[in-house]
């Protein structure tokens, strides 16, 4: 994994102690300092633990949430809007020890998102990440759909619903 920066670092620690993050159960323990690269760990415990002992889908699932969002803003710059559109899991087998999951955004896929949004002004782009142990065995799979815009073209948009929206109710 590339190097974690003086920031992304700060932003770890802050992250880890805050406290809709913390109720996950999950720890982040590396953003790369590019903000390619996040590493998290999950463990079975007091936060995690269900009903039969094995890891809470809940904690796979809320562990995962902010990071491709997060990697795309930092990436992507000011003149972007992102936001998590929509998520799915699927389990592979019950988590009865720690899991890891890896967030990798690639240049080769910054690149792609850059390019769709060039002709289209805005993309759906999916990520899957697993959740695995430390030999690699995966116990969960989540796909995440991210929503990403030319914040220009989000705002027309967003003022033509709104001119939509009022012209409907003085209908």
């Amino acid at each position: 994994m590339k190097k974690e920066s003086f920031k992304t670092w700060c932003f770890r620690l802050f992250m880890n102690w805050y406290p809709m993050y913390m109720g996950t159960g999950g720890k982040i323990l590396r953003i790369s300092g590019d903000w390619q690269e996040v590493k998290v760990r999950l463990r079975r415990s007091l936060w995690t633990y269900n009903y039969v002992g094995t890891i809470f889908g809940g904690s796979y699932f809320s562990a995962s949430d902010p990071f491709y969002m997060l990697m795309l803003l930092h990436n992507l710059g000011k003149g972007f809007v992102v936001w998590d559109k929509s998520a799915g899991i699927r389990f592979k087998k019950p988590g009865k020890t720690t899991l890891y999951a890896d967030f990798v955004i690639t240049s080769a896929i910054l690149a792609e998102i850059q390019q769709q949004i060039l002709i289209s002004g805005e993309i759906d782009y999916s990520f899957v990440v697993h959740w695995k142990d430390k030999t690699g065995k995966v116990y969960a799979e989540i796909e995440r759909t991210v929503y990403i815009a030319n914040k220009q073209h989000y705002l027309k948009k967003q003022a033509a619903r709104q001119l939509s929206a009022h012209e409907n109710s003085n209908s």
